[in-house]
């Protein structure tokens, strides 16, 4: 078992109890927390990709002109008038855990020929912008369910410990020690009884 049989050792296994017992509220809701917010981000993934399919959905009628670009050489193709320069994030602090927050996407100012390109190339930037800004919101918030999974593994891992491991073995050595100085004492008290009647005997 590997603890003394002392009352200073009761003292500090009791002590230890209530620290368990007041620490694993406080795990236990922290878990709860993260567990929300992640799936508060996964569902909100869901909702963006769906939105992200109704916009490519609405420029069906272009897709053709847009994916082919059989009007332009190589060197003019619309691809390369849309190029993502960063993704700027912000932070925030949740149950303990830094995470990005979206904030906007950047893209690389580039000019083209206006006499070179059709008008629908104007509507088309502004749409595959749009899309793009979808692919960025996921991506930020999968970062977020990352950091927070990986903490929420670790959180359950330590409410596990408290509630498998560390309350139990305090309240069995609780026990054990309770029941051996429960022993000693009425042992002490059997043997000053002896030594009283030894000792009436004697006188």
């Amino acid at each position: 078992m590997g603890v003394k049989l002392t009352k200073n050792e009761q003292k500090k296994q009791k002590d230890q109890l209530k620290q368990f017992q007041r620490y694993l509220p406080t795990l236990q809701l922290k878990q709860q927390q993260l567990q929300s917010v992640i799936r508060e981000a996964e569902n909100e993934i869901v909702s963006l990709k769906k939105e992200q399919q109704k916009a490519i959905a609405s420029l069906s009628g272009w897709i053709a002109v847009y994916s082919g670009n059989a009007a332009f050489p190589e060197d003019k193709s619309i691809g390369n008038l849309l190029r993502i320069e960063r993704i700027e994030k912000d932070t925030e602090n949740i149950a303990g855990v830094a995470v990005p927050v979206f904030r906007r996407l950047v893209f690389q100012d580039l000019s083209y020929d206006l006499r070179y390109y059709p008008l629908w190339v104007d509507k088309a930037l502004v749409a595959l912008r749009d899309i793009a800004k979808y692919d960025a919101l996921v991506k930020t918030l999968q970062e977020r369910i990352d950091l927070l999974q990986k903490e929420l593994r670790t959180t359950v891992q330590r409410v596990n410990l408290f509630e498998k491991v560390k309350i139990p073995e305090a309240k069995e050595n609780i026990r054990v020690i309770s029941i051996y100085l429960q022993d000693q004492q009425t042992a002490a008290v059997v043997r000053g009884k002896i030594a009283k009647r030894k000792l009436v005997k004697a006188g």
